[in-house]
């Protein structure tokens, strides 16, 4: 795309942000329309250079902002919310542009991450007293890592790079944050909003491609990476910062499992797996992704399901009205696309609802629901991360529970049951980081959250989460 064409974006969408000042020119990479499947915008591409100048910001930054104290950094964050959440009109359509997600999501997208952010630095963070008797006083106490390098993924771009963000931050850490080379511009434009804000260098937004994130994970002065993003991705992010024994927190992907038992609500059940499923075009880490239905009461859910999905609108996130826009990229779209082709052509497999490829330009793909597929088909028995959803049914709770746990993912999953007793012995059999009963998928900032196995690495979220972006010390001395 000719750097002359280039159309006009919001305030900051072009520039990094770099101790304290938005910096431009140099590299640039390519933004696509993934409704269209076209470039419609450029945006800078950070150099080795701009990375150290970012470093180098955020380390100078530290101490006085480590000093400012809980209160003050507080304060700072809630009136960094209150900006994007006032800015939310103005960039939710850039925000639907470079990602897909309907407006109105897009909108919900900014304002809530202004409630997390405030959320997260609304945790108590207190030092502690493990004991303090005759054999003498020992306190913990809870001290900033320094620089935090944080990498944020697309599905999500602002709110969960915002998690990150004020996470870091509150705990009294400087931060240099990389959003997704698929969707940075809405990212760049929010960190433009904390320029005259925060003391320079105590935030820094730098854009960038796959060698930015390598150049992160490797750089001897950011003391701890958080990661959201792949499975394979994650493995070289914590292979990479071992190197230097740095701090690391990956959130992966999951292929969570809903269990529908037989005394289950049905209404309840396809109201809530169409909408973790479908929701952000089935493109969340903790969407339901198999769902898997007692005998006595599957074609019942599944008549439930079919209505439910099958009237969900599909278009340009730019139509009023639309539920659900397309694929984010392109490499995604041929992986959904894939596990969608491969599924169909198995034999007894039954399509639903759903199953076209929509003509015309763009990533669209209809919101599908496919039966009778084996556990080993990859679209069961891998992460798909797309709109396209197996049902598959079950004779009994133990055999429900070991199909659902079989594999090397487990971040989330989620059992409906109208009998509390059972559905709470059920979900503690679950291999999964959060289990929820007769729901899925609820994000709460309070609440410590990531996978078990290979899910994810540490946690993010609430006073559990939050710690592990401060280090502990142990003060011991003899009794009085």
């Amino acid at each position: 795309m000719d750097k002359l064409a280039r159309p006009a974006l919001v305030a900051g969408a072009d520039a990094h942000l770099i101790g304290g000042r938005l910096v431009s020119g140099g590299d640039m990479i390519d933004v696509v329309d993934p409704a269209t499947g076209q470039v419609f915008a450029l945006c800078p591409d950070a150099s080795r250079a701009d990375l150290e100048a970012a470093v180098v910001a955020a380390r100078s930054a530290f101490p006085g902002w480590a000093a400012m104290g809980f209160e003050r950094r507080r304060e700072l964050i809630f009136a960094f919310a209150d900006r994007i959440a006032a800015a939310a009109d103005e960039l939710a359509p850039l925000l639907t542009r470079e990602h897909g997600k309907p407006l109105e999501q897009a909108r919900m997208e900014l304002a809530i991450s202004g409630h997390h952010m405030k959320q997260l630095a609304s945790l108590e963070l207190p030092d502690e007293i493990l004991r303090d008797d005759e054999r003498g006083r020992v306190e913990l106490r809870y001290h900033p890592l320094g620089v935090v390098g944080a990498i944020a993924p697309w599905n999500f771009p602002v709110a969960l790079a915002m998690h990150k963000v004020a996470q870091a931050l509150y705990t009294g850490n400087s931060l240099v944050l990389k959003p997704s080379p698929f969707t940075p511009l809405t990212t760049l434009a929010v960190g433009a909003l904390a320029a005259d804000l925060l003391p320079p260098g105590v935030l820094n937004v730098v854009a960038g491609g796959n060698d930015l994130g390598a150049w992160m994970t490797a750089h001897p002065d950011i003391d701890k990476i958080s990661f959201t993003g792949s499975v394979a991705t994650g493995k070289k992010v914590l292979a990479s910062a071992s190197a230097t024994l740095k701090r690391v927190t990956l959130e992966l992907g999951g292929n969570d499992a809903t269990l529908v038992l037989d005394d289950a609500d049905l209404d309840l059940a396809a109201a809530g797996i169409a909408r973790s499923g479908f929701f952000n075009c089935g493109q969340i880490c903790m969407a339901i992704k198999r769902v898997y239905v007692a005998e006595s009461v599957h074609d019942a859910l599944v008549e439930k399901l079919i209505a439910k999905v099958g009237a969900l609108k599909v278009g340009p996130g730019t139509i009023p009205g639309m539920d659900m826009g397309p694929i984010q990229n392109r490499a995604q779209y041929g992986k959904v696309r894939a596990y969608l082709e491969d599924a169909i052509a198995r034999p007894g497999a039954e399509v639903l609802t759903g199953g076209n490829i929509p003509d015309g330009e763009g990533y669209f793909i209809e919101p599908t629901i496919i039966a009778g597929l084996d556990d080993d088909v990859p679209l069961v028995c891998e992460e798909q991360f797309g709109p396209v959803l197996p049902v598959l049914a079950f004779a009994s709770e133990d055999e429900a529970v070991a199909r659902a746990n079989h594999g090397r993912l487990g971040l989330g999953a989620s059992v409906w049951s109208r009998d509390p007793r059972r559905a709470h012995e059920v979900a503690g059999r679950l291999m999964a980081g959060t289990v929820w009963i007769n729901r899925h998928g609820l994000n709460e900032s309070d609440v410590p959250f990531g996978g078990m196995k290979e899910s994810g690495y540490g946690r993010e979220h609430g006073v559990l989460g939050i710690r592990s972006y401060q280090e502990l010390q142990v003060i011991s001395r003899p009794a009085a």
